[in-house]
């Protein structure tokens, strides 16, 4: 067990969760540019710890990854654990940095709508990260990243009204603190994150023999 991984997955998940709040609550950027912000961090953070903890900083791709058979058990709580903690710091920072409102308003969700939404775009994500970012074939890439993001992007304006576009169990228990996700809607955020990401992790292993 490599304590550096633990790190890097901790300062991951904290700056991305940072950046959604401080993003999102309050003054942030003009309406509709958040998406960017928030990509373009998730995409910077993945360069700088991919070569150290490959850079999952979400608990469903760290759940995706040892199914593909790139993560030992060993290490998946504790990368888990590292994510969760990063990314409940980010949010308790996040809603400091912006005065500790108490005006923030949780979207309501549709519980059909959003299992559905986020387990397709989870899918999504997980499948372009083990193809980009594990797989033989596209080994020493230097996109990534940028892959990697773009999807999330896509997905904040594909299903942002629509489920908020969580695709990370990290950053819903981050959403939650900062009061922009109810307690009782995180449920359906965590069936659709983890079905999509387990369903990912099995095509990805019927369609790439490496």
């Amino acid at each position: 067990m490599d304590p550096r991984k633990y790190t890097v997955e901790f300062l991951g998940t904290f700056f991305l969760v940072l950046s959604i709040g401080l993003a999102v609550i309050g003054t942030g950027p003009p309406p509709g540019f958040a998406p960017f912000a928030i990509a373009a961090t998730l995409m910077v953070m993945i360069y700088a710890g991919g070569h150290i903890s490959g850079a999952h900083y979400n608990p469903a791709v760290t759940l995706a990854v040892f199914i593909r058979g790139k993560c030992r058990p060993v290490e998946v709580l504790p990368y888990m654990l590292a994510q969760i903690f990063g990314a409940g710091l980010g949010a308790f920072l996040a809603l400091y940095l912006k005065g500790n409102p108490t005006d923030v308003k949780a979207l309501t969700f549709v519980a059909g709508p959003t299992i559905i939404a986020e387990a397709v775009f989870t899918f999504a994500l997980v499948f372009v990260i083990l193809n980009v970012a594990t797989a033989k074939a596209t080994s020493g890439n230097s996109y990534y990243g940028l892959a990697i993001a773009g999807t999330v992007l896509a997905g904040a304006f594909a299903i942002g009204n629509i489920s908020g576009c969580v695709l990370n169990p990290a950053v819903a228990v981050g959403a939650m603190v900062m009061g922009l996700l109810k307690a009782a809607d995180v449920w359906m955020h965590l069936v659709g994150q983890v079905g999509g990401a387990v369903l990912a992790a099995v095509m990805f292993k019927s369609l790439v023999k490496d």
